[in-house]
């Protein structure tokens, strides 16, 4: 070859060692561009779960906290509702609230916030761990974790599922630690199954995770790690499931929705056990994650690197997400790990440009990204980023008036407002709700009277001839459909004393405060919005009707600042008298 060159004129000597570029592929990113990369993720984690409060049952989680620490037991009789009062009463969340009461009593609003970013950064660094321990070293794990945050964020109200949430994580991430060469922690699943049990009725979920993975072992024929740890841990967690303040009872929660209580009217009823609604969850990246998840999986088992464990636990939490909104976050953080691992391997085996860029510019991108894919949806979905508790959903002026007017006796509600009602007004039996966020806890027959009540005149005569109400305090979120506000507008018996966007307030007229019915009753207005326009038809024809009409709705706007129907109603009647 030298001789070769010398003859075609190469003036270097024979001896001299071929030339050597001296660019060098790009190395993979350090810990660095690491570091860079998941502050930026933690930061749009926490940023996602900073929008303002607005799930009114926060309200009887806290009062159930602020229970069992002023009783300091946790009750196991109905005291939270009039009508079963004393009755065997079951709350699998009571662990729930007992943590985060001291989080309120300590902080007010600022101190439900920091349980929302503690609880959900743990969650996220478990992901990331997990994540990691299947193989996903690089930066892109961090961007599909995100996104799968940023559907997880839908759930991360004031609730038990924030702690249900971080068992899962943390179960995942024992399990996955064990069965990919870490250390077999398999007895930790033990208390972490009991604090599961003792704080949200999701617990069956550790029992499914664990079943995952013994059908795994088992498929695959592991000698290590064995098995036989994972069946000690899973026998001892179902016996250690049973030391709970209220036994098997709590254990049958799930069991008992599953078979009975789906079926009925008043649980199909209420969005959330529903069907995901595609509209809210467009923006966040559900409808990719549920497509690329199986896809990837299929790659990955066409490569020969089929996981079982991945395959399983795709076909389990998938048709749970689709069936209930309830179960997207759970599929989330089902679904993380294995796309995080999926993504970084499929970039390793497909060669991008941007690729080539030194570790630092890559880091960027994916910084970037993280950041670029949450705008949108911070910004249209959820709630309005922010702090402070959103109180227009709540009772809140409506609770005032009866705190300041003494109503009290048997009244009915709405039970989504119940919890806010109970918060304000426990232990005083006289005031408690009708039916609180729990309406599980009521018998069979009275979540079919109280439907019917909601839905037909019948039901609501049936109802009241059994239980003979003083009182009503009804949510006006839905007001705007022909319903049960509409029949008691029209009903001679009673009369409406209090009314804002939030709430509608009717006492009855020949009851204990036939006094006050007599005093504030009002005239014009209704507690159904959908009765507005004829009012407005009525108060454009009848001068004397429409001057009452006026007189009553600067009444309703000094007794609530959560008024927007009445201003407007009021802007109509300035237009009808032409000013």
């Amino acid at each position: 070859m030298a001789r070769a060159r010398a003859r075609a004129g190469d003036p270097r000597p024979a001896s001299a060692p071929p030339r050597r570029s001296h660019a060098r592929p790009p190395g993979p990113a350090g810990l660095p561009q690491l570091v860079l990369v998941a502050t930026v993720a933690a930061a749009c984690v926490l940023v996602g779960v900073t929008f303002r409060l607005y799930d009114t049952d926060a309200w009887e989680h806290l009062a159930v906290g602020r229970a069992i620490w002023t009783l300091r037991q946790v009750p196991r009789t109905e005291i939270w509702t009039w009508p079963d009062f004393g009755q065997p009463n079951v709350n699998p969340s009571w662990g729930f609230s007992a943590l985060v009461w001291p989080f309120w009593a300590a902080g007010g609003v600022m101190g439900l916030y920091l349980w929302r970013w503690i609880t959900t950064l743990l969650v996220a660094a478990l992901l990331w761990a997990t994540a990691r321990r299947l193989g996903a070293r690089g930066l892109a794990a961090l961007p599909v974790l995100v996104v799968c945050l940023l559907v997880y964020r839908q759930r991360v109200q004031i609730r038990p599922e924030t702690l249900a949430g971080l068992w899962f994580a943390l179960s995942a991430w024992i399990l996955t630690q064990r069965r990919h060469g870490g250390p077999d922690r398999a007895g930790w699943l033990v208390p972490v199954t009991w604090a599961w049990v003792n704080s949200h009725v999701s617990y069956e979920l550790a029992f499914v995770l664990l079943g995952i993975h013994l059908v795994a072992a088992a498929r695959e024929g592991r000698a290590d790690p064995s098995p036989r740890r994972l069946v000690l841990a899973t026998a001892a967690s179902a016996a250690v499931a049973f030391a709970n303040p209220f036994g098997w009872h709590a254990l049958a929660r799930p069991f008992e929705f599953l078979f009975a209580w789906r079926h009925e009217a008043l649980f199909r009823s209420i969005q959330e056990l529903g069907p995901p609604v595609w509209s809210q969850n467009l923006a966040n990246g559900l409808p990719l994650l549920l497509v690329a998840w199986p896809l990837f999986a299929l790659w990955r088992t066409a490569r020969g690197r089929g996981d079982t464990v991945e395959w399983l636990t795709l076909l389990v939490f998938t048709p749970l997400a689709l069936s209930s909104s309830r179960f997207v976050a759970t599929y989330v953080l089902a679904a993380g790990p294995f796309l995080a691992r999926a993504v970084a391997e499929w970039l390793d085996a497909h060669p991008w440009p941007l690729a080539s860029l030194p570790p630092w510019p890559r880091a960027a991108i994916a910084a970037t990204l993280c950041l670029a894919m949450c705008l949108y949806d911070w910004t249209h979905e959820v709630g309005p980023l922010g702090f402070g508790f959103d109180m227009s959903r709540a009772p809140v002026a409506a609770c005032d008036y009866i705190e300041a007017n003494g109503v009290r006796g048997r009244g009915i509600n709405h039970f989504q407002s119940g919890g806010y009602q109970l918060w304000r007004f426990w232990p005083a039996r006289d005031r408690l709700p009708f039916m609180d966020i729990h309406p599980e806890d009521a018998p069979a027959g009275t979540r079919e009277l109280y439907y019917r009540a909601l839905t037909e005149p019948a039901g609501w005569r049936a109802i009241d001839d059994r239980f003979h109400f003083d009182y009503g305090l009804f949510s006006r979120r839905y007001a705007d459909r022909p319903g049960l506000l509409d029949l008691l507008d029209a009903d001679p018996g009673w009369t409406l004393v209090f009314v804002d966007d939030a709430a509608a307030l009717y006492v009855r007229k020949d009851g204990p405060m036939r006094a006050l019915a007599a005093r504030d009753g009002y005239q014009t207005l209704g507690g159904s919005r959908a009765g507005i326009a004829d009012r407005l038809r009525q108060a454009a024809i009848d001068p004397g009707y429409r001057a009452i009409m006026r007189r009553e709705l600067e009444r309703q706007a000094a007794s609530s600042p959560v008024n927007f129907y009445g201003r407007a109603m009021g802007r109509e009647l300035e237009r009808l008298d032409g000013r």
